[in-house]
């Protein structure tokens, strides 16, 4: 339990109306449907849900105080007669963040946080930082998509980047566990709508950024800048590790405070040489003030060795052994859905979470490099819906120009129709070497039924999701699963 008085230290309020010196507050939410007696609700307005409809109902249930940012949604009058403190910002997303920091004692000020952003290679990035850490003997938490960790705890999440009330729970739950680091994927949603001002980040690593998210960002400007702001908010005494061969890679970093290092196959801190790659994994070399480390990791793919020594820089930054990090990276595990192989008999499948042009192309060039002229390329893919539209006829050149045969299939469509989709997708496919099958399992059924001998069937879109979206009812759905079901049939 806290005291009202102590969550509102330095926020920016323009009134507050009830006695705030009185009010206890015992937890911070946004969601009516977990406000109970004392708590403190923030108004959100969100893209589908507008959190000031539901103030009438929280004061009913109890709650010590509100942040709203509309004033006149509920008069102060209604406030009054319930002695519910009603507090006006300009920005409750703002508000949230700063409440939520001081609700659970500033708590990314006793770990070492690690913010990684960038279009592609997150997740990855995070794992790898993640286990490198744990294989020198800190526990770790995680935030990102796939799940999010407290050292070995999974706990499931919806959003890459939580809400400030929920990353600041998290993050003292961590400390209550024992972690001494955190590594956090940061969105750009998550920057725009300000869910992590107000935390203590010590480093920030730049994957990469290519067109995303254009259904929301409306420009690539707006998007990029976005990313910027986790590096803008670094302190003096922060490590950005930036990637030097993205064309923007130099641009994002230009207003940080933290100390620079580069990282890529151009002229850099950390230069990678001689990346090599099978199904077995992934070799390459960095090299560092003249000395040459040779590296191996069992993820596959050239953008994995970026990956892997955007992590090798950061920890070498930081101080620690090379060859500690090193090891951390060889026995850095499978991360789900990010190139993941699926090995039959007579064929395999490759599960990716490529869901944009640019990491389309890059998952067929990688199949492209381990495959030969006697493995035939099948590519199953198909498009979310309410997401950014602009590239649904890019992805459909890009996958029937590199592959042998394609499927164009259904993928999370959402509230939009799935026929209309990939209706779109087509319009930017040029050759006949395609079919369409709505029906996601069918598409992945046929793919790995009636292709040749040998083939290797990439299944795009989904990785490590466990599930279809539908009219908002997700139902269970893996495209590993299936992949290895089909595959099991086989004779």
């Amino acid at each position: 339990m806290k005291k009202l008085t102590e969550l509102i230290v330095q926020l920016d309020t323009t009134a507050i109306i009830g006695d705030y010196e009185k009010a206890v507050v015992e937890d911070v939410t946004v969601d009516s449907r977990e406000v109970k007696r004392n708590s403190l609700f923030v108004a959100i307005v969100g893209e589908k849900q507008n959190g000031h409809k539901y103030i009438k109902d929280v004061i009913a249930k109890g709650a010590s105080a509100v942040i709203v940012s509309d004033k006149d949604y509920v008069n102060d009058e209604s406030f009054l007669k319930s002695a519910c403190v009603k507090i006006v910002v300009n920005n409750s997303r703002l508000a949230l963040a700063k409440v939520s920091t001081n609700f659970y004692n500033n708590p990314t000020g006793k770990l070492t946080l690690i913010g990684i952003t960038g279009t592609k290679g997150k997740t990855t990035t995070a794992f790898y930082i993640k286990n490198i850490l744990e294989n020198a003997g800190f526990k770790t938490g995680l935030i990102g998509t796939i799940a999010n960790y407290i050292g070995d705890q999974v706990i499931d999440t919806k959003l890459t980047t939580p809400l400030s009330n929920t990353l600041n729970k998290l993050f003292g739950k961590m400390i209550m566990s024992g972690c001494s680091h955190c590594v956090m994927e940061v969105s750009s949603h998550s920057l725009d709508f300000n869910r992590v001002d107000y935390l203590a980040f010590d480093a920030a690593v730049f994957c990469n950024i290519t067109s995303d998210h254009m259904d929301y960002h409306k420009t690539f400007e707006n998007y990029f800048n976005a990313k910027k702001k986790l590096f803008d908010m670094l302190p003096k005494d922060g490590l950005a590790i930036t990637n030097i061969d993205d064309k923007s890679g130099l641009e994002i970093i230009k207003d940080t405070k933290a100390k620079i290092s580069t990282y890529g196959k151009n002229e850099s801190d950390y230069k990678i040489e001689n990346i090599n790659y099978s199904f077995l994994g992934t070799d390459f070399n960095i090299i560092h003030k003249n000395v040459r480390y040779d590296l191996h990791t069992g993820l596959v793919g050239h953008f994995n060795a970026y990956n892997a020594t955007s992590a090798f820089a950061l920890f070498a930054e930081m101080g620690m052994d090379k060859e500690l990090i090193r090891d951390g990276i060889k026995k850095t595990p499978q991360v789900p859905g990010r190139f993941e192989v699926v090995r039959g008999k007579t064929k395999t499948a490759i599960i990716d979470y490529s869901h944009t042009a640019d990491s389309l192309q890059q998952a067929l060039d990688a199949v492209k490099k381990i495959a030969d002229s006697e493995h035939s390329i099948i590519t199953v893919f198909g498009c979310g819906g309410d997401r950014d539209k602009t590239k649904r006829p890019i992805m459909g050149e890009i996958a029937t120009e590199s592959s042998d045969y394609v499927y164009v299939t259904s993928d999370n469509p959402r509230t939009e129709d799935p026929n209309k989709i990939i209706e779109e997708i087509k319009i930017g496919i040029k050759k006949n070497n395609f079919e369409l099958c709505v029906n996601r399992e069918k598409a992945i059924k046929r793919a790995i039924e009636n292709s040749p001998q040998g083939a290797i069937i990439l299944i795009a879109g989904k990785g490590h999701e466990t599930y279809n979206e539908v009219n908002g009812v997700r139902t269970h759905f893996s495209d590993k699963e299936k992949a290895e079901e089909y595959l099991m049939r086989l004779k």
